[in-house]
């Protein structure tokens, strides 16, 4: 019986040997035969364009956001966001709800001085009827910031 069964299981196996299909690019040199399968150049190709666009994708780091707002009316939040987003496009305004809070915060500050100026001219608009605190966070990190990152040594 197991005379059998391992007939059977080498009879297999041989059979699975055989059963590979030829996709390659054979090159022969002096005393050397290298077989080359396309799909490895296809792969190598399509981890090349992941890693690319790895590149543009947006990243996290250390930074800085402004506390603009921590209130219960929502009606003063919503008011306070929509100023903000129409005085200032280019930065990012989040809306956290933390019941029975409404919390606003602004910006993807990379530089500790970028907040400041931020902050102080948030102050002068007197747009927020309150403090405006900074906060240490992470932050967003679009690409094209990425080169005005401080190197590390």
């Amino acid at each position: 019986m197991k005379k059998i069964g391992l007939f059977i299981l080498i009879h297999f196996v041989s059979l699975a040997l055989f059963a590979q299909e030829n996709n390659t690019d054979t090159v022969v040199s002096a005393s050397n035969i290298i077989h080359r399968d396309k799909r490895i150049d296809l792969l190598g190709k399509k981890m090349a364009e992941y890693n690319e666009s790895l590149a543009f994708k947006i990243q996290i780091v250390d930074g800085y956001r402004l506390m603009v707002l921590n209130t219960t009316d929502r009606d003063l939040a919503l008011k306070v966001r929509t100023i903000l987003i129409q005085q200032f496009p280019d930065q990012k305004v989040y809306m956290v709800f933390l019941t029975p809070r409404i919390k606003l915060k602004m910006g993807n500050f990379i530089n500790k001085e970028e907040a400041k100026k931020m902050q102080q001219q948030l102050i002068d608009m007197k747009i927020v009827p309150g403090n405006i605190f900074l906060l240490n966070e992470k932050v967003e990190l679009k690409p094209s910031e990425k080169n005005s990152l401080p190197v590390e040594e």
